[in-house]
């Protein structure tokens, strides 16, 4: 399985129209586009996870396309590490879904 970290994406692209995109490729098993915490918009990127060749193939064919008069910047996304990432607090506990950024 592989996550996608896909940018530069219309602020108005819905899961719907990614999922659509990238089912081209092969089985999309999850989208996450990205919000704000503030204002609930989207931030211009989401997450998009693929089986392994499929997501191969995704960022061949992705990678620079025109969605919404907006060039696609799609590669693999790289978990992230400690320490890695801004502010926040620490603790929590709860949520131990895997992280992901975009790659730099």
């Amino acid at each position: 399985m592989k996550v996608l970290y896909v940018g530069n994406l219309p602020f108005t692209a819905t899961e719907g129209e990614i999922r659509g995109l990238y089912e081209q490729f092969g089985t999309v098993n999850s989208v996450k586009i990205i919000n704000d915490r503030e204002t609930g918009k989207s931030r211009g990127f989401c997450f998009v996870e693929m089986d392994d060749d499929a997501a191969l193939k995704a960022i061949e064919g992705t990678n620079g396309k025109d969605m919404g008069g907006r060039n696609l910047r799609v590669n693999e996304a790289r978990e992230k590490t400690e320490g890695s990432g801004g502010g926040g607090g620490g603790g929590g506990g709860g949520d131990r879904r895997r992280n992901f950024s975009r790659d730099r």
